[in-house]
């Protein structure tokens, strides 16, 4: 079960881990394995009318997990409310890049997942991002070789992949295991579970090998290792109040946010409206989606794959700021993060100002929000 939300303590500290956060990344998916400029360049909507930029650089993975970036990109419901001003777009595979071409201006709003949100805030002294809108909840799973492992009580003395040291998913993971009362070393990996940081591109591979008893990972790798044999042997977000827990959300610049507040509560309207036509046309919209990734790798994910995935994962506009808070302090429980201040990190008021205008309940910074 997730710690108790206890409030996280407000003083600004070292970072004592941040070399280990800073490779941090969220679920890693299939498809280019480089950061793609320019992969998508939207048409600007004809006869729109452009807002104070000329264009927005959106950032985001090729991962089931970033459906909202993924459809509301194909389908042009975020290039829409942007009327003539343009969205370019660029693929990551891992969190920390994304977090680099951020801080350098390459893109100005990113979705991305909560660890390297929370490190790069942290790092910058509250100064490089804000969090505008949620995205994605779910989509991460315990997957097994079900010949050696049949119980959780199994997982001691096995070797588990985790994406990245430090990752969303890895600190997850830590947590679980000390909460179990079993020790592992969360910079080595090595105590009563191994802990093996494996890329998600070649974790199936691994596993196939027989070099891995199992992983804690994200869509669609979980359903990939699946298809392999593996079983699911926890489903993350059943440790999760009201099953749920942030995996994606939208982060903008603190100074593309100043400069063009207008741009931003323009994508944050296009990615409602996104949200809203993927929830009330899921199966459209995961054909939506699995086309864009075959644009973006070279080939869709197959029904076996694809199907089991997509049904885990869960489209919201909420940034489940309360789950945010939570995974912060499962990584100063285990040791790659000091007391993160964390006041100020969101900028909901955009997104609520949106929200309440469709009819549509608002949503909680959680205490965390700009004065």
């Amino acid at each position: 079960m997730p710690a108790p939300r206890s409030t996280v303590r407000r003083s600004i500290a070292a970072v004592a881990a941040l070399p280990l956060l800073a490779l941090a990344a969220t679920a890693c998916g299939y498809g280019s394995e480089r950061a793609d400029d320019g992969a998508d360049r939207a048409n600007v909507s004809s006869g729109g009318k452009k807002l104070s930029a000329d264009t927005v650089k959106i950032g985001y993975f090729p991962n089931l997990t970033h459906a909202t970036a993924l459809v509301g990109i194909q389908e042009g419901t975020i290039q829409k409310e942007l009327g003539g001003t343009k969205v370019e777009s660029t693929t990551f595979n891992a969190g920390p890049t994304e977090i680099e071409a951020l801080n350098a201006g390459s893109i100005d709003i990113g979705f991305i997942g909560p660890s390297p949100a929370i490190n790069a805030y942290v790092k910058s002294q509250g100064k490089g991002l804000r969090i505008v809108a949620g995205s994605a909840s779910g989509g991460v799973k315990l997957v097994v070789n079900p010949d050696k492992i049949k119980t959780l009580d199994d997982l001691r003395g096995k070797r588990i992949a985790t994406p990245q040291i430090g990752n969303t998913q890895d600190v997850a993971f830590l947590n679980w295991i000390s909460e179990k009362g079993w020790k592992v070393d969360p910079q080595s990996g090595k105590g009563d579970v191994s802990i093996v940081r494996s890329d998600n591109k070649v974790t199936p591979d691994a596993y196939k090998s027989g070099s891995l008893d199992g992983a804690w990972v994200p869509e669609p790798t979980a359903s990939k290792l699946v298809s392999e044999g593996a079983k699911v042997l926890l489903d993350e977000k059943d440790l999760w109040p009201d099953k749920k827990f942030v995996i994606t959300h939208i982060i903008v610049s603190q100074k593309f946010l100043d400069q063009h507040p207008d741009v931003v509560e323009a994508v944050i309207k296009g990615s409602v409206s996104t949200n809203k036509w993927i929830n009330e046309n899921p199966e459209e919209a995961k054909a939506s989606a699995n086309k864009a990734l075959e644009k973006l790798s070279g080939k869709p994910l197959p029904r076996e794959i694809l199907d089991p995935a997509w049904e885990s994962i869960e489209i919201l506009n909420d940034p489940l700021a309360t789950t945010l808070e939570t995974q912060s302090e499962f990584a100063v429980k285990a040791g790659l993060l000091k007391d993160p201040d964390l006041k100020g990190i969101y900028d909901l008021g955009p997104l609520n100002r949106i929200l309440k205008a469709e009819g549509q309940p608002e949503v909680t910074d959680a205490g965390l929000g700009v004065k």
